[in-house]
């Protein structure tokens, strides 16, 4: 039976560099597919939940993690039983879910992919703030350091690509190197310390390139985490060598483990983001998160 196809394009994606790559893409998709262009923040969420309602088999995202992360959201808001497929176009500047999940980086292929590819079952994850806000995930959430670096990269307008966040990192090592006490309940265990940044992590990398949980499956039914400990400015810098290649697991002042459910209280408010998308910034007044996993949530074609 031919598929239903929702075609979600974030024309801004990448500054807006994603534009020209959509045009050849309109005549692969099969007949009686619906192509929609996203116009404001969380339209995408909002088209890909009408898109559930309407009946669409597949959904694909074209745009960066960030767009992939709404049309998640919107995806999860749909009953299970009516939940379409997801696939993805990658034309972002990190495009690191699709690349954990195998999904080739050239936009006409990938969308072959999608209309033509295997589904497999990935994990969700499922976080809540104490401010109310609640938020589906795909890829990782930071806390910390690498949302500061998420943050700086969007004022990094000259270049593009892993280029943009490591700029940002250099950046953040200089302007804001703050610690965080955080007191932490994983599963039935409790710790606490001083934190430079934690990441919970469903895929391998962020920041399109930095490895920061190379063990990390999003089909293995267990979220990871990665935190760094207090350390210098230039004990950090030296750190991001062992954050491209993955070995950071080798550094004593770097923590790492699994859980299912994380409970997570700070003395600083914190800054947030997920799949890329900054969700506390500066002026933030979060100071609790809890973070747990949704096995096999959705279908993912690659």
């Amino acid at each position: 039976m031919a598929q239903k196809v929702k075609m979600i394009f974030n024309p801004i994606a990448n500054l807006g560099r994603a534009y020209n790559l959509a045009a050849p893409l309109h005549s692969l998709l099969p007949e009686g597919s619906d192509w929609s262009e996203t116009a404001y923040p969380n339209h995408a969420k909002e088209i890909a939940r009408q898109a559930a309602d309407q009946g669409y088999d597949l959904v694909v995202a074209m745009g960066g993690d960030g767009t992939v992360h709404e049309v998640l959201n919107g995806l999860m808001e749909a009953p299970a039983d009516r939940r379409p497929a997801l696939g993805v176009v990658p034309t972002g500047s990190g495009n690191d879910f699709s690349f954990v999940m195998g999904v080739t980086q050239e936009p006409e292929a990938a969308l072959r992919q999608a209309l033509a590819g295997t589904p497999r079952m990935v994990d969700v994850g499922l976080a809540h703030l104490d401010n109310g806000q609640q938020f589906y995930w795909s890829n990782t959430v930071g806390i910390g350091f690498d949302t500061l670096v998420t943050i700086h990269s969007r004022h990094i307008p000259v270049v593009h690509g892993f280029a943009v966040y490591f700029a940002a990192v250099l950046q953040t090592i200089v302007q804001n190197h703050n610690p965080f006490h955080v007191k932490v309940r994983l599963d039935d265990k409790d710790w606490e310390d001083e934190l430079l940044m934690l990441v919970l992590c469903n895929g391998q990398r962020e920041g399109g390139g930095f490895l920061v949980s190379p063990a990390s499956r999003p089909d293995d039914g267990v979220l990871d985490f990665v935190c760094v400990r207090r350390i210098s400015r230039l004990r950090m810098l030296l750190t991001l060598p062992h954050f491209m290649k993955g070995t950071q697991s080798s550094l004593k002042y770097v923590g790492a483990g699994q859980f299912h459910k994380l409970e997570l209280k700070s003395d600083r408010a914190l800054f947030i983001h997920t799949d890329g998308e900054i969700i506390t910034g500066f002026g933030s007044n979060v100071h609790q998160l809890s973070a747990e996993i949704i096995p096999g949530a959705l279908q993912m074609v690659r």
